[in-house]
């Protein structure tokens, strides 16, 4: 009897509060095949999603710093471990990938996100609440994964570049309609170069107030993240859209004729701006 009332409670607090859930440990299978592993805490309420995309050789434990701002805010998540890296190596490795071709296994991580909006949708979140989160590699599979999912909330892509083992993210920014985050350090001028070509490509594509430029001092991809971009990406994933600013009216008074009496200026206003005063 008491094990029935133990579970019922821990039944409850999950349905009532999200955030009291643990990570769980997920496998995906993706359309080709790719078995994947990845790790899933569900958002708080009114919260969003985001699907963390880490770079190569890693996987989902490079974002644990950055997981564990979410968790505090109460932004859930569903972090993967890409098909040739971590838990997701049962049909190999990534380095035995084809670095070239449009058709290569990099490319097909696409497939793997593609895995990872499925499991979301089942779990009945929509795709607007979610939020696409890439560093190196895998903001580069993030961005052509919009591609396949136009409808997510938001972008983020931390140190993108314009080709990554020819992945291309500037055909998808050209018609992705979403908000978009991009940061990138200016002590690496080519990757920050590239990082703005971006930032413009999605401008135009996106408008005024939707694009966040972040830059810091140095470092990239999870470092990058870690030491300076990671209270800024929550702070973005809390409050995404910039808001309209109002240009400042200064109401001009036209001055009515009638009979007034001018005040001349004191002694002391003299001796202060005498040439405002003469």
């Amino acid at each position: 009897m008491k094990k029935q009332v133990f579970l019922l409670c821990i039944g409850f607090l999950l349905i009532v509060c999200p955030l009291c859930a643990q990570e769980q440990v997920v496998s995906l299978r993706a359309q080709d095949g790719w078995d994947l592993s990845a790790v899933y805490r569900p958002a708080g309420e009114g919260q969003k999603t985001v699907v963390l995309l880490h770079d190569i050789g890693k996987n989902h434990k490079a974002f644990q710093s950055f997981i564990d701002r979410l968790t505090s805010r109460g932004i859930g998540y569903l972090a993967l471990d890409l098909r040739g890296h971590g838990g997701s190596t049962r049909q190999g490795v990534y380095s035995a990938f084809a670095k070239e071709g449009v058709d290569n296994d990099y490319n097909k991580m696409t497939r793997d996100v593609n895995a990872a909006m499925e499991f979301l949708k089942g779990k009945n979140i929509n795709p607007a609440d979610i939020v696409l989160i890439g560093v190196g590699m895998g903001a580069n599979v993030a961005a052509k994964s919009t591609s396949l999912w136009p409808e997510v909330g938001g972008l983020a892509l931390i140190t993108p570049v314009t080709n990554f083992r020819d992945v291309l993210p500037i055909p998808a920014l050209r018609v992705y309609k979403g908000l978009v985050f991009i940061a990138a350090a200016s002590d690496d001028k080519k990757t920050f170069l590239e990082a703005s070509v971006m930032r413009n490509v999605a401008f135009l594509s996106t408008g005024e107030g939707n694009i966040t430029f972040a830059t810091a001092y140095d470092k990239k991809g999870h470092e990058l993240l870690d030491a300076w971009v990671a209270p800024e990406l929550v702070q973005w994933l809390l409050t995404p859209k910039r808001p309209d600013i109002s240009p400042d009216i200064v109401e001009i008074q036209e001055e009515v004729p009638g009979n007034y009496t001018p005040v001349e200026a004191s002694a002391t206003e003299e001796a202060l701006v005498p040439s405002v005063l003469l």
